[in-house]
């Protein structure tokens, strides 16, 4: 195994020289090797003078020193080379106590250190020891120098020499070590026939002192029987603990109520006598002390809580994604906002709810949702379709300039985190089956379990609170007490969608993701953002992509309704829908001649711009457009169109009471003239003498008259025209008359 060297720790393990030594000298030439036996507990004891050792000291405040170690031992090398051979000696290794290897705080304990390796500054030196041992076979000629160097008494060098036995041959073993001797955090209890309570005297013992008199403390010292008392009480105490004056009186109540009395078959707990409890002070000491750091911060609030925000982190929210796209996280929240109705401005429709669909690999926000309806797995499905759709198609369904921030686009993910109430749903199975491998989701009140899209909504609310109108600053409105008012809205929800586009594309852009860097990435030049980390996964190959056709999507992912083939086109939520292949195979024709009928249409919820129907006659999808002469514009959402129609039908019953209204007032008119003219007749009948014109000759007789009406003012009129005038309209009346003929 090696020749034996300076400072290396052996074990003899059987024999009368069993135990632990040092090594301190190795001299093969003269056969001669030097240990100092180590083991204490095997070390033979020297017969000590004096009085007897007591057994129990009555000084629990220190702790017993170490024997001395450090006898000089010469044995032969070949003795222990054969004891070796014999597998009788080991080689050993004795690992340093943790306080060794951190740095001195005290300075007092660095001066007293300084000191230490100044006067062993000898023994650590190998030449100076090895010359001194072998001429004075011995350590004197060294400790008389190390005496004359540091002028500190024999005892002390041979302490610190067997320092330098026990623990090696080297400066740290020489550290001291107070927290052997009563250091700061170690017990003093003050338990009967023990220590006496410390600290400084009251003033009566002051007093009483002064004029000779040594009076017992009122309030005794802190024993080991109270502190398990209060250990044990606190215990029962649940969790979260309560404030100190309160569990302090519990704990009081609990364990040092000692006498009690009957009062009709119950026990009434007596009062507490002075000097038989700890006070506050005592009991708050005992608590900081034996109670752990991280156990009080958990007997301050829940389980829950701790570890949603205060546990340690043990891992990375990416720790098992393959890559980009493989493993998606989608959360809903209640925007801080309110909006207005893009049918009419002075409407305010409240707040929305946003979805944002995060990838967790890269975390890149891969899409997002806004709506007015309440979560659900119906509008988590909208909010996916808006993850993978075509960004050139979402773009048209909510009106804005696309921006590309993700390379290439998002496709369907094989894993996908949701709520557990969107996973427990049938629908969402169903799902998972056609287009998702993989759904799980986090336990309720769990959101740290899904943190970075938590983390998102706050930073897309943080950003709207400086500046966009009718955003509600949720944390200023709770430190001030402010009340919002929605009448400062004034964005609409496909203006609102824009803004929320416009934001995530620069967090993709520029978000600070340096951390995320390993040094194959920084040697390939990757941009330290989510979009950067989403375009080198998919170049690298560790990204996950899977194609669906877009009809796959919209029939998978968006809600279908109902649509009607009427004669006046397609109807869909009360709006008309057109197309150029409808038109071409006569749909309203077959409906004016035939009947209508009924169609399955898909739209997508934010935009009424389009739908989608299955093409019967051919493959694939129908796109229909919004009609230009129907009811709604495009930039208007299902939820506001319908809106729109109910809020038209608030006022019903009064149209009609109005309506009745005015019917009434025609009738009682009506028959107010046909009473006048049925008198006015019968007058006129009575008046009437001789033979009445027939019914031709009346007629003649009226035109006439009317005719007569109408032309004496033309007639008049056009005596008064010049001669001048007259030719021009003559002229007039024959280029016309030439130009039709021609």
């Amino acid at each position: 195994m090696g020749p034996l060297m300076n400072n290396q720790a052996i074990q003899i393990l059987a024999g009368r020289n069993e135990g632990f030594y040092r090594v301190i000298l190795v001299e093969k030439r003269i056969d001669k090797v030097v240990l100092v036996k180590i083991d204490p507990s095997i070390s033979p004891q020297k017969h000590r003078g004096g009085r007897k050792k007591l057994a129990v000291t009555n000084s629990p405040r220190k702790k017993s020193s170490l024997p001395l170690v450090g006898d000089l031992i010469w044995v032969n090398y070949t003795e222990l080379d054969d004891l070796e051979n014999k597998h009788i000696l080991s080689r050993v290794e004795i690992e340093q106590e943790h306080n060794y290897f951190n740095p001195v705080i005290s300075e007092n304990d660095k001066v007293r250190y300084e000191i230490r390796k100044t006067a062993m500054a000898g023994f650590l030196d190998y030449d100076n020891l090895r010359d001194s041992i072998l001429i004075n076979e011995g350590l004197g000629g060294l400790v008389k120098e190390a005496i004359k160097k540091s002028g500190l008494g024999r005892t002390v060098i041979y302490k610190c020499w067997s320092l330098l036995c026990r623990f090696g041959l080297n400066e740290k073993s020489l550290r001291p070590r107070r927290d052997r001797c009563g250091a700061p955090g170690i017990r003093r209890p003050c338990d009967p026939g023990g220590l006496k309570k410390s600290g400084r005297k009251t003033e009566k013992q002051r007093i009483a002192k002064a004029s000779g008199k040594l009076l017992p403390p009122d309030q005794p010292g802190m024993s080991e029987e109270w502190r398990h008392l209060i250990i044990t009480a606190d215990k029962k105490i649940p969790t979260p603990k309560p404030d100190h004056a309160d569990r302090y009186t519990q704990i009081l109540n609990s364990n040092f109520v000692k006498r009690y009395r009957h009062e009709n078959g119950v026990l009434i707990p007596l009062e507490l006598e002075k000097g038989t409890y700890p006070n506050s002070r005592q009991v708050r000491r005992v608590l900081e002390r034996e109670v752990p750091r991280l156990q009080k911060l958990l007997e301050r609030t829940t389980k829950g809580h701790f570890l949603r925000s205060l546990r340690g982190m043990t891992g990375r929210n990416w720790k098992g994604v393959a890559g980009p796209g493989h493993t998606w996280a989608i959360d809903s929240t209640i925007g801080d906002i309110y909006l207005r109705s893009s049918v009419n401005r002075a409407w305010i429709i409240g707040r929305p709810v946003v979805y944002i669909i995060v990838d967790v690999w890269s975390t890149a926000i891969v899409g997002f949702y806004v709506c007015l309806t309440g979560p659900s797995w119906d509008t988590a499905k909208v909010s996916l379709f808006s993850a993978v759709a075509d960004p050139a198609l979402l773009a048209k369904l909510w009106q804005y300039q696309p921006m590309s921030c993700l390379f290439p686009w998002p496709t369907m993910p094989a894993v996908l985190m949701c709520d557990r109430g969107e996973y427990l749903s049938r629908a969402a199975s169903a799902t998972g089956l056609k287009l998702i491998s993989c759904l799980s989701y986090a336990p309720p009140y769990r959101p740290d379990l899904k943190g970075l899209v938590e983390v998102l909504h706050r930073i897309e609310k943080d950003r709207q609170h400086l500046w966009v109108p009718g955003a509600i600053d949720a944390r200023r409105a709770e430190y001030e007490l402010r009340r919002f008012d929605p009448n400062e809205a004034v964005l609409t929800v496909r203006e609102y969608t824009e803004y929320l586009y416009t934001i995530f594309s620069e967090y993709n852009l520029t978000a600070d993701r340096k951390g995320r860097l390993d040094t194959h990435m920084i040697a390939a030049g990757v941009m330290p953002s989510p979009a950067g980390l989403w375009r080198w996964g998919h170049e690298v190959g560790i990204g996950t992509c899977r194609a669906f056709p877009q009809a796959e999507l919209i029939t998978s992912l968006l809600p279908s309704q109902k649509a009607i083939v009427s004669r006046s086109g397609v109807r869909f939520g009360g709006l008309h829908y057109e197309s150029d292949l409808i038109n071409d195979e006569q749909w309203t024709a077959y409906a004016r001649n035939f009947g209508s009928w009924d169609i399955s249409a898909h739209h997508f919820p934010g935009s009424v711009s389009r739908i989608w129907t299955p093409n019967v006659a051919g493959t694939g999808l129908l796109d229909l457009s919004l009609s230009e002469q129907t009811r709604a514009s495009r930039d208007q959402t299902f939820d506001e169109v319908l809106d729109a129609f109910m809020f038209g039908k608030l006022n019903n019953a009064e149209i009609e009471h109005a309506n009745v209204l005015l019917a009434m007032k025609s009738r009682q008119r009506v028959e107010a003239l046909i009473a006048g003219a049925r008198a006015l007749t019968a007058e006129a009948l009575d008046r009437h003498r001789g033979i009445k014109p027939t019914m031709t000759d009346s007629r003649q007789m009226e035109t006439q008259a009317e005719g007569q009406v109408a032309t004496e003012p033309i007639v008049s009129e056009l005596t008064s025209i010049d001669e001048d005038e007259a030719a021009y309209v003559d002229m007039m009346k024959n280029v016309f008359a030439a130009a039709n003929a021609d």
